[in-house]
């Protein structure tokens, strides 16, 4: 279970986003980060009891640091206001589809798939729709994917269709997207509840379906091309 002082010092760090309050509370963030890191650790022995893809893997890769990168933002705040991890198989900057757990105040969110990816692994998602349409559309379509997930994320959709597709394809819609990604809110006041392993457990067991199309179609696609 999640510490009641991490939202508290998420708040705190907001307020005051410079680094003589983050060095004063140096040693409260470095106690945090080492319970979220055990929290993460609990939760991908939780999934692997349903995907084996993330068995033995290392809670420190999946973790995000909270150093922001300034370099190229008008936004020089040197921190994030978040806690964030990325279970996903070979780790966070590995390219596959994964599940993602947000903490933020006022901001808390289950979610996975497969955000912002290279070009080459894009494309090889949409093969991989044209191609198998139905089986798609089944995971999307299913009950247990439906209770916790509306759509998928619509940022940045194309407004037509994308390169090296028919445009009269039957359900072009859905290779217009560029994240193959959803998410679920969460209440702040369930992340420090003995309820929220639950709620993760059974959020990314109805996800595990659509991530693993994602990535066994990924895995079949870029082969193909070898």
């Amino acid at each position: 279970m999640l510490s009641k002082d991490l939202l508290s010092f998420l708040t705190g760090l907001k307020e005051n986003n410079y680094k003589e309050w983050f060095h004063e509370n140096k040693a409260r963030y470095q106690k945090l980060r080492k319970e979220f890191e055990q929290f993460i650790a609990l939760t991908i022995a939780d999934i692997a009891q349903f995907d084996s893809t993330v068995q033995n893997l290392e809670p420190k890769k999946c973790i995000f640091r909270i150093n922001r990168d300034i370099r190229f933002s008008n936004d020089k705040s040197p921190y994030k206001t978040n806690f964030g991890g990325f279970i996903v198989p070979g780790g966070k900057k590995a390219g596959n589809a994964g599940y993602y757990i947000h903490i933020e105040p006022g901001n808390c969110f289950l979610a996975g798939g497969l955000y912002s990816p290279p070009a080459d692994r894009l494309k090889a998602v949409r093969d991989e729709i044209y191609e198998n349409t139905d089986d798609f559309k089944k995971i999307l379509n299913s009950k247990s994917f439906k209770k916790h997930f509306n759509e998928i994320m619509s940022e940045e959709k194309l407004k037509t269709a994308p390169k090296g597709f028919p445009k009269d394809f039957e359900d072009i819609d859905l290779l217009r997207y560029k994240h193959y990604a959803v998410a679920k809110k969460i209440d702040d006041n369930l992340i420090t509840s003995k309820k929220f392993s639950d709620e993760i457990r059974e959020t990314f067991k109805a996800l595990y379906p659509f991530n693993q199309y994602i990535n066994e179609g990924i895995n079949y696609q870029l082969n193909l091309d070898r």
